[in-house]
């Protein structure tokens, strides 16, 4: 499976960001598609994610402003950031996880988003 994202950037405290993500290749389900981030020196942490069956998880950072969905018939994630804030500052990176055979677990190569005054 290889993730292509899209939709970083650089904006002011209080913009939005649409974030995507597409998957090609087969994806089994049950699965699990999501978003995590790094900061610089700071580790990589799950921002949202959300599973085959539409259940959703989210950072308690970003509850109430960022929204994570899926398009499973396009294989993509979106992630609407709205409200954003400098410390949301960080490389974003799409995940893909099948959670039965084969149990692959694949990563994006990243997308920079900077919130700036």
């Amino acid at each position: 499976v290889q993730l292509v994202e899209s939709g970083g950037g650089s904006v002011q405290p209080g913009e939005s960001l649409r974030l995507s993500c597409a998957a090609s290749g087969i994806i089994f389900s049950p699965n699990v598609m999501g978003w995590y981030r790094q900061a610089p020196g700071k580790q990589r942490e799950l921002v949202a994610d959300i599973i085959s069956g539409g259940i959703v998880n989210y950072a308690d950072s970003v509850k109430g402003r960022f929204t994570v969905s899926r398009d499973n018939a396009k294989n993509t994630v979106y992630l609407q950031m709205n409200s954003l804030k400098p410390e949301d500052t960080a490389v974003y990176y799409c995940n893909v996880k099948e959670t039965s055979w084969p149990y692959s677990d694949s990563w994006g190569q990243g997308t920079q988003v900077t919130v700036s005054s």
